[in-house]
């Protein structure tokens, strides 16, 4: 189904928070592009011979976000933003079940050298640094929603101001204090 060009998602998302299932079956068309495109940065993170390719990541995080009960949506960026942490999930899930299926578990953990960055995708260990940000939340719940936007959901710090209904300095500010913070606990894991 091609995408409507009159129609605003936000008009079709706040109608989908009203009820109206049609204007969710409308809404997809006018996003999927964007949805495909953050799917396909998130999986050139993972590991070559990964299961998920970006376009099952899509359709999982869809079937999930269509189960979230009653959202108040309020614009693209809240979706999109929502739609990452979805696509995070289902990746940390999978790389758990995976360790789990191998015996004796125990995933090799990186150390970085480089406090101004944030772990490159191949050095990263998805499980480590998803459990460093759940302990970086029950610190500093709003730190961590800005690496999942930034970080996961490649947002800009405009689009993450706007998510989180904050200024632009606020999200650099709790950026560069969260990567400080993640790079010392994934140091001492």
């Amino acid at each position: 189904m091609p995408p409507e060009p009159d129609v605003q998602p936000t008009e079709l998302l706040r109608a989908w928070s009203q009820g109206d299932e049609s204007a969710r079956e409308r809404l997809i068309p006018l996003l999927y592009g964007e949805l495909h495109r953050l799917a396909q940065r998130y999986m050139r993170r993972e590991r070559p011979d990964h299961t998920l390719q970006p376009t099952a990541l899509v359709n999982e995080a869809y079937l999930r976000l269509i189960d979230v009960n009653r959202v108040e949506w309020r614009n693209r960026t809240h979706f999109l933003a929502l739609a990452a942490q979805m696509m995070r999930r289902i990746l940390v899930e999978s790389a758990r079940n995976r360790r789990r299926q191998k015996r004796g578990g125990g995933a090799v953990r990186e150390h970085i050298d480089n406090i101004d960055e944030l772990p490159k995708p191949e050095e990263r260990d998805v499980i480590a640094l998803s459990d460093a940000l759940s302990g970086l939340a029950t610190f500093d719940s709003r730190m961590s929603r800005i690496v999942e936007l930034r970080y996961f959901g490649g947002l800009t710090v405009e689009e993450t101001a706007d998510v989180l209904d904050v200024s632009p300095e606020t999200v650099m500010r709790d950026w560069k204090t969260a990567k400080a913070w993640l790079l010392r606990e994934l140091r001492t894991r």
